[in-house]
């Protein structure tokens, strides 16, 4: 007998485990500085919303007869709510020009931009401002020097890319070994396809609502579908799953059980500066250029963004900081440091490829 769960959340894999497109920056009234919706003495998990693992079909390590199905349509997307609301839609669609979205990355860096809008704005010309994060393969802290002088919309932008550092620095941690749930790997769905497009379509999409004279809510919302329907966004259920089962056993394998690092069998660390989404292959149609995005780097000015503030991590004991980072004199790393460690990723990805492609070819001699 075979039970099937749709709408599945990771959220609720975690608890099974524990049983065993460019966005056109139009300037335009940004969010009034006094935003009554956001709690800046709150500061937010690292994952909002449960976000979903690449594929469909999957199962779930010591869980039997449990298929994992998170695919929606956007008639399921409903409306936007700061810090979530379980009416919203959260799940995988598919875009021709954006690939796979994943809905709860998206959703979590328009509110992480939010809040780091409101942020900002509160620490404008006070100085060097120090702000305490969660830990997250080591304790985070993000610091900010922000001269009266930044208008509103520059500050929107360092709330970007401030909002894309945060989303960023989880994919590196958990390809090191970083989890929510001690013994518990993500390390599956780091990198994944869909993932960092998300992440840095929600910061598009949050920037553009920030900039809205509408309710930050009802701006997003309306954004979100008007961004989906820019990208393609298909129509039904169904091609959404045609999508998967183009990329089954190419890009992901339902054949595997999550956590188990070889489900996901293509990732994307290229990602520093821009995204650019997975197509499905052979896809024919005249419906244009895929999107790729890019990540806020200047200020109108054209002053560098990462001059206005420092994300910094005093890694753990578990992160091997001296083989990236040789004759490093401390733990503690920042965003500019980055880039090392996607090519170390790159590396690593490259050798998992050819160790796979070894498997397979064994197997098949079998």
């Amino acid at each position: 007998m075979n039970f099937d769960v749709y709408k599945t959340t990771l959220k609720s894999i975690k608890c099974c485990m524990l049983l065993s497109f460019v966005i056109s920056s139009v300037t335009i009234h940004a969010q009034s500085a006094h935003d009554e919706g956001v709690n800046l003495d709150k500061i937010p998990p690292r994952i909002i919303r449960a976000c979903c693992a690449f594929g469909y079909d999957l199962k779930l390590w010591g869980v039997p007869f449990v298929n994992i199905d998170q695919v929606i349509s956007i008639d399921d997307l409903g409306e936007h709510h700061y810090m979530g609301n379980k009416s919203e839609g959260t799940g995988t669609i598919y875009t021709n020009k954006g690939g796979f979205i994943d809905m709860g990355h998206l959703r979590d860096q328009i509110d992480w931009t939010r809040y780091l809008y409101t942020t900002i704005l509160n620490s404008r010309g006070k100085g060097e401002v120090i702000l305490p994060l969660r830990n997250e393969a080591g304790r985070k802290t993000l610091y900010l020097n922000v001269p009266a002088q930044f208008d509103n919309n520059d500050c929107i932008l360092l709330a970007g890319k401030i909002a894309y550092d945060f989303s960023l620095w989880h994919e590196i941690s958990t390809w090191f070994g970083a989890s929510t749930i001690p013994l518990m790997s993500e390390k599956f769905s780091s990198f994944s396809v869909e993932d960092v497009y998300s992440n840095l379509l929600g910061v598009h999409v949050g920037m553009k609502a920030l900039r809205s004279k509408q309710p930050f809510n009802v701006a997003a919302t309306q954004i979100i579908e008007s961004t989906l329907d820019s990208l393609d966004v298909v129509k039904t259920v169904k091609e959404t799953y045609d999508a998967y089962n183009a990329v089954n056993n190419k890009w992901y394998t339902n054949k595997k059980r999550i956590p188990r690092k070889n489900i996901t069998l293509k990732r994307d660390p290229d990602v520093l500066h821009s995204s650019r989404p997975w197509i499905i292959p052979n896809q024919t149609s005249n419906r244009g250029n895929p999107i790729i995005l890019d990540v806020p780097i200047l200020n109108t000015k054209g002053e560098l963004l990462t001059g206005f503030y420092q994300f910094t991590i005093d890694l753990n004991y578990r992160f091997p900081v001296e083989e990236i980072f040789p004759g490093h004199e401390s733990r503690i790393i920042s965003q500019d440091d980055f880039g090392v460690m996607l090519n170390r990723i790159t590396d690593d990805l490259q050798i998992m490829e050819q160790n796979l492609l070894a498997e397979n070819k064994e197997s098949l001699q079998k």
